[in-house]
Protein backbone atom coordinates (compact mmCIF):
# COMPACT_ATOMS: atom_id res chain seq x y z
CA UNK A 1 0.00 0.00 0.00
CA UNK A 2 1.23 3.17 -1.01
CA UNK A 3 2.03 5.33 2.41
CA UNK A 4 0.66 9.29 2.15
CA UNK A 5 2.28 11.83 2.52
CA UNK A 6 0.84 13.23 5.76
CA UNK A 7 1.42 9.78 7.30
CA UNK A 8 5.22 9.58 6.12
CA UNK A 9 6.93 6.95 8.25
CA UNK A 10 4.34 6.98 11.16
CA UNK A 11 3.84 10.82 10.79
CA UNK A 12 7.56 11.38 11.99
CA UNK A 13 7.25 15.14 11.28
CA UNK A 14 3.98 15.09 12.83
CA UNK A 15 5.83 14.66 15.96
CA UNK A 16 9.15 16.63 15.55
CA UNK A 17 7.10 19.34 14.45
CA UNK A 18 4.56 19.14 17.95
CA UNK A 19 7.43 18.35 19.71
CA UNK A 20 9.18 21.88 18.40
CA UNK A 21 6.00 23.74 19.28
CA UNK A 22 5.99 22.49 22.63
CA UNK A 23 10.21 23.83 23.05
CA UNK A 24 9.27 26.80 21.31
CA UNK A 25 6.11 27.32 24.05
CA UNK A 26 8.34 26.58 26.65
CA UNK A 27 10.85 29.17 25.53
CA UNK A 28 8.08 31.77 25.24
CA UNK A 29 6.92 31.11 28.59
CA UNK A 30 10.55 31.55 30.23
CA UNK A 31 10.88 35.56 28.65
CA UNK A 32 9.10 38.10 30.66
CA UNK A 33 7.21 38.23 34.48
CA UNK A 34 7.98 40.32 37.34
CA UNK A 35 11.79 40.21 37.55
CA UNK A 36 12.48 40.44 34.22
CA UNK A 37 14.68 42.60 32.56
CA UNK A 38 12.04 43.14 29.45
CA UNK A 39 9.08 41.81 27.79
CA UNK A 40 8.48 39.00 25.68
CA UNK A 41 9.82 40.11 22.25
CA UNK A 42 12.27 39.17 19.48
CA UNK A 43 15.24 40.80 21.25
CA UNK A 44 15.44 38.78 24.19
CA UNK A 45 17.72 35.37 23.87
CA UNK A 46 14.67 33.47 23.48
CA UNK A 47 13.25 35.63 20.91
CA UNK A 48 16.87 34.96 19.15
CA UNK A 49 16.72 31.55 19.37
CA UNK A 50 12.96 31.30 18.02
CA UNK A 51 13.74 34.04 15.37
CA UNK A 52 16.99 32.06 14.33
CA UNK A 53 14.94 28.57 14.26
CA UNK A 54 12.26 30.01 12.03
CA UNK A 55 14.66 31.63 9.81
CA UNK A 56 16.31 28.16 9.07
CA UNK A 57 13.16 26.39 8.82
CA UNK A 58 12.30 28.97 6.22
CA UNK A 59 15.33 28.41 4.29
CA UNK A 60 15.15 24.82 4.74
CA UNK A 61 11.52 24.41 3.53
CA UNK A 62 12.20 26.74 0.69
CA UNK A 63 14.60 24.51 -0.67
CA UNK A 64 12.21 21.19 -1.75
CA UNK A 65 11.65 22.88 -5.17
CA UNK A 66 15.58 22.20 -5.78
CA UNK A 67 14.98 18.68 -4.17
CA UNK A 68 11.97 17.80 -6.44
CA UNK A 69 14.43 18.39 -9.47
CA UNK A 70 17.44 16.29 -8.03
CA UNK A 71 16.35 13.00 -9.16
CA UNK A 72 20.02 11.83 -8.43
CA UNK A 73 19.71 13.12 -4.51
CA UNK A 74 20.63 10.81 -1.61
CA UNK A 75 19.40 13.51 0.71
CA UNK A 76 16.00 11.79 1.38
CA UNK A 77 13.05 11.28 -0.79
CA UNK A 78 10.62 13.92 -2.13
CA UNK A 79 7.82 12.36 -0.13
CA UNK A 80 9.73 12.64 3.29
CA UNK A 81 10.52 16.56 2.57
CA UNK A 82 7.04 16.91 1.29
CA UNK A 83 5.54 15.83 4.70
CA UNK A 84 8.47 17.63 6.71
CA UNK A 85 6.95 20.27 4.44
CA UNK A 86 3.80 20.54 5.61
CA UNK A 87 4.08 19.89 9.30
CA UNK A 88 7.09 21.70 10.08
CA UNK A 89 5.69 24.74 7.48
CA UNK A 90 2.44 24.71 9.12
CA UNK A 91 4.20 25.12 12.87
CA UNK A 92 6.53 27.68 11.37
CA UNK A 93 3.53 29.65 11.99
CA UNK A 94 3.66 29.22 15.77
CA UNK A 95 7.78 29.88 16.36
CA UNK A 96 7.32 33.14 14.43
CA UNK A 97 4.30 34.32 15.91
CA UNK A 98 6.14 33.31 19.57
CA UNK A 99 9.39 34.99 18.03
CA UNK A 100 7.48 38.54 17.38
CA UNK A 101 5.37 38.14 20.68
CA UNK A 102 2.86 39.41 18.46
CA UNK A 103 4.94 42.85 17.81
CA UNK A 104 3.82 44.44 14.73
CA UNK A 105 3.86 47.52 12.70
CA UNK A 106 4.40 49.52 9.35
CA UNK A 107 8.02 48.14 8.68
CA UNK A 108 10.05 45.11 7.16
CA UNK A 109 9.85 42.96 10.24
CA UNK A 110 6.09 42.54 10.09
CA UNK A 111 6.41 42.14 5.91
CA UNK A 112 8.36 39.23 6.46
CA UNK A 113 6.05 37.66 8.89
CA UNK A 114 3.12 38.86 6.61
CA UNK A 115 4.70 36.95 3.55
CA UNK A 116 5.26 34.49 5.53
CA UNK A 117 1.22 33.86 6.11
CA UNK A 118 0.89 34.05 2.68
CA UNK A 119 3.00 31.51 2.17
CA UNK A 120 2.07 28.68 4.57
CA UNK A 121 -1.96 29.97 3.62
CA UNK A 122 -1.16 29.20 -0.09
CA UNK A 123 0.49 25.82 0.83
CA UNK A 124 -2.72 24.71 2.89
CA UNK A 125 -4.32 25.33 -0.81
CA UNK A 126 -1.80 23.14 -2.48
CA UNK A 127 -2.16 20.51 -0.22
CA UNK A 128 -5.98 20.15 -0.27
CA UNK A 129 -5.38 20.20 -4.27
CA UNK A 130 -2.75 17.24 -3.94
CA UNK A 131 -4.61 15.05 -1.60
CA UNK A 132 -7.98 15.43 -3.39
CA UNK A 133 -8.06 16.97 -7.02
CA UNK A 134 -6.26 13.78 -8.73
CA UNK A 135 -8.53 11.62 -7.18
CA UNK A 136 -11.43 13.32 -8.88
CA UNK A 137 -9.34 13.94 -12.09
CA UNK A 138 -8.98 10.25 -12.45
CA UNK A 139 -12.81 9.43 -11.52
CA UNK A 140 -13.44 12.21 -14.54
CA UNK A 141 -11.52 10.48 -16.66
CA UNK A 142 -12.52 7.13 -16.01
CA UNK A 143 -9.53 5.22 -18.67
CA UNK A 144 -10.51 8.26 -21.56
CA UNK A 145 -7.76 11.26 -21.51
CA UNK A 146 -8.21 15.05 -22.77
CA UNK A 147 -7.02 14.29 -26.35
CA UNK A 148 -9.77 10.90 -26.67
CA UNK A 149 -12.23 13.23 -25.64
CA UNK A 150 -11.75 15.81 -27.81
CA UNK A 151 -11.63 12.84 -30.72
CA UNK A 152 -14.71 12.28 -29.85
CA UNK A 153 -16.24 15.46 -29.74
CA UNK A 154 -14.95 15.74 -33.11
CA UNK A 155 -16.67 12.93 -34.39
CA UNK A 156 -19.85 13.29 -32.87
CA UNK A 157 -19.69 17.53 -34.25
CA UNK A 158 -19.20 15.73 -37.66
CA UNK A 159 -22.13 13.51 -37.57
CA UNK A 160 -24.11 16.53 -36.31
CA UNK A 161 -23.05 18.42 -39.66
CA UNK A 162 -24.10 15.31 -41.72
CA UNK A 163 -27.20 14.65 -40.21
CA UNK A 164 -28.15 18.68 -40.53
CA UNK A 165 -28.16 18.17 -44.16
CA UNK A 166 -31.27 16.50 -43.69
CA UNK A 167 -33.27 19.78 -41.73
CA UNK A 168 -34.34 22.82 -42.91
CA UNK A 169 -33.27 25.83 -43.55
CA UNK A 170 -33.62 27.11 -40.26
CA UNK A 171 -32.62 24.34 -37.56
CA UNK A 172 -29.32 24.18 -39.96
CA UNK A 173 -28.66 27.12 -39.48
CA UNK A 174 -29.43 27.05 -35.35
CA UNK A 175 -27.57 23.74 -35.35
CA UNK A 176 -24.33 24.54 -37.03
CA UNK A 177 -24.52 28.01 -35.14
CA UNK A 178 -24.59 25.74 -31.62
CA UNK A 179 -21.25 23.75 -33.24
CA UNK A 180 -19.43 27.11 -34.22
CA UNK A 181 -20.18 29.22 -31.39
CA UNK A 182 -19.18 26.52 -28.21
CA UNK A 183 -16.55 27.86 -26.18
CA UNK A 184 -13.90 25.62 -24.47
CA UNK A 185 -10.94 27.26 -22.27
CA UNK A 186 -10.85 31.12 -22.74
CA UNK A 187 -8.46 32.91 -20.26
CA UNK A 188 -6.63 31.53 -17.23
CA UNK A 189 -9.81 32.63 -14.99
CA UNK A 190 -12.32 31.35 -17.43
CA UNK A 191 -10.56 27.97 -16.89
CA UNK A 192 -10.61 27.78 -13.56
CA UNK A 193 -14.25 29.01 -13.08
CA UNK A 194 -15.01 26.28 -16.06
CA UNK A 195 -17.87 28.47 -17.03
CA UNK A 196 -19.55 28.07 -20.67
CA UNK A 197 -20.15 31.00 -22.50
CA UNK A 198 -21.28 28.75 -25.39
CA UNK A 199 -23.65 30.90 -27.94
CA UNK A 200 -26.14 30.13 -30.39
CA UNK A 201 -27.65 31.91 -33.06
CA UNK A 202 -31.65 31.46 -32.53
CA UNK A 203 -33.20 32.12 -36.82
CA UNK A 204 -36.00 35.07 -36.45
CA UNK A 205 -39.70 34.28 -37.70
CA UNK A 206 -40.49 35.74 -40.90
CA UNK A 207 -38.69 38.70 -41.81
CA UNK A 208 -37.17 39.01 -38.31
CA UNK A 209 -33.49 38.57 -38.39
CA UNK A 210 -31.34 35.47 -35.72
CA UNK A 211 -30.25 36.77 -32.39
CA UNK A 212 -28.10 35.27 -30.09
CA UNK A 213 -28.65 33.68 -27.04
CA UNK A 214 -26.86 31.85 -24.41
CA UNK A 215 -26.49 28.03 -24.84
CA UNK A 216 -24.92 26.99 -21.42
CA UNK A 217 -24.76 23.39 -21.27
CA UNK A 218 -26.32 23.48 -25.01
CA UNK A 219 -29.34 23.41 -23.23
CA UNK A 220 -31.52 25.82 -25.87
CA UNK A 221 -30.46 23.55 -28.73
CA UNK A 222 -31.38 20.48 -26.34
CA UNK A 223 -34.52 22.24 -26.01
CA UNK A 224 -35.57 23.90 -29.01
CA UNK A 225 -34.58 19.98 -30.36
CA UNK A 226 -37.30 18.54 -28.23
CA UNK A 227 -39.57 20.58 -28.79
CA UNK A 228 -39.80 20.14 -32.24
CA UNK A 229 -40.20 16.10 -32.36
CA UNK A 230 -43.70 15.85 -31.23
CA UNK A 231 -44.48 18.39 -34.46
CA UNK A 232 -42.64 16.42 -36.73
CA UNK A 233 -44.84 15.54 -39.93
CA UNK A 234 -42.66 12.68 -41.82
CA UNK A 235 -41.38 9.65 -39.77
CA UNK A 236 -37.86 11.36 -41.39
CA UNK A 237 -37.64 14.07 -40.24
CA UNK A 238 -38.56 12.79 -36.28
CA UNK A 239 -35.74 10.24 -36.91
CA UNK A 240 -33.04 13.42 -37.72
CA UNK A 241 -34.65 15.25 -34.69
CA UNK A 242 -34.10 12.07 -32.25
CA UNK A 243 -30.41 11.76 -33.87
CA UNK A 244 -29.57 15.32 -33.42
CA UNK A 245 -31.29 15.26 -29.96
CA UNK A 246 -29.05 12.23 -29.04
CA UNK A 247 -26.00 13.35 -30.35
CA UNK A 248 -25.99 16.96 -28.62
CA UNK A 249 -26.68 15.20 -25.23
CA UNK A 250 -23.86 13.14 -25.72
CA UNK A 251 -21.93 16.65 -27.25
CA UNK A 252 -22.80 18.47 -23.37
CA UNK A 253 -21.91 15.08 -21.47
CA UNK A 254 -18.44 16.28 -23.26
CA UNK A 255 -17.96 19.33 -23.02
CA UNK A 256 -18.90 19.74 -19.39
CA UNK A 257 -16.15 16.97 -18.49
CA UNK A 258 -13.85 18.77 -20.82
CA UNK A 259 -14.37 21.97 -18.85
CA UNK A 260 -14.29 20.54 -15.56
CA UNK A 261 -10.81 18.81 -16.46
CA UNK A 262 -9.15 21.85 -17.14
CA UNK A 263 -10.67 23.11 -14.18
CA UNK A 264 -9.16 20.09 -12.11
CA UNK A 265 -5.40 20.82 -13.91
CA UNK A 266 -5.57 24.96 -13.47
CA UNK A 267 -6.58 24.02 -9.81
CA UNK A 268 -3.58 21.62 -9.66
CA UNK A 269 -1.13 24.38 -10.91
CA UNK A 270 -2.62 27.33 -10.16
CA UNK A 271 -1.47 28.02 -6.47
CA UNK A 272 2.06 27.00 -7.39
CA UNK A 273 1.74 30.27 -9.09
CA UNK A 274 1.25 32.07 -6.09
CA UNK A 275 3.66 29.97 -3.63
CA UNK A 276 6.61 30.14 -5.56
CA UNK A 277 6.58 34.37 -6.51
CA UNK A 278 5.34 34.92 -2.13
CA UNK A 279 8.47 32.62 -0.61
CA UNK A 280 10.88 34.20 -3.00
CA UNK A 281 9.34 37.21 -1.74
CA UNK A 282 9.60 35.92 1.70
CA UNK A 283 13.21 34.99 1.44
CA UNK A 284 13.78 38.49 0.40
CA UNK A 285 12.35 40.21 3.22
CA UNK A 286 13.96 37.34 5.75
CA UNK A 287 17.47 38.65 4.47
CA UNK A 288 16.33 42.12 5.01
CA UNK A 289 15.02 41.52 8.20
CA UNK A 290 18.07 39.72 10.01
CA UNK A 291 20.11 41.88 8.31
CA UNK A 292 18.56 45.08 9.87
CA UNK A 293 18.10 43.45 13.21
CA UNK A 294 21.76 43.08 13.26
CA UNK A 295 22.55 46.64 12.31
CA UNK A 296 20.69 47.43 15.66
CA UNK A 297 21.75 44.66 17.62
Amino acid sequence: MRESLLGWHHYRYLKWALALLVISVVLYATQGGSGAAQPANGGTWQGYVLGTVGALLIVWLSALGIRKRSYRSNAGTVQGWASAHVYLGTILLVVATLHCALQFGINVHTLAYVLMCAVIFSGFFGLYAYLHLPGRLAALESGVDQQGRLEELAKVDGRIRDASERCDANLQSLVISALELTRVGGSAWQQLLARDRSRVMIPGADDQKSRAASNTEQEVVLRHLAARIPDARKQSEAEVLNELLALFGRRQVLLHQLRREVQLRGLLKIWLYVHIPLTAGLLVALLVHIVVVFLYW
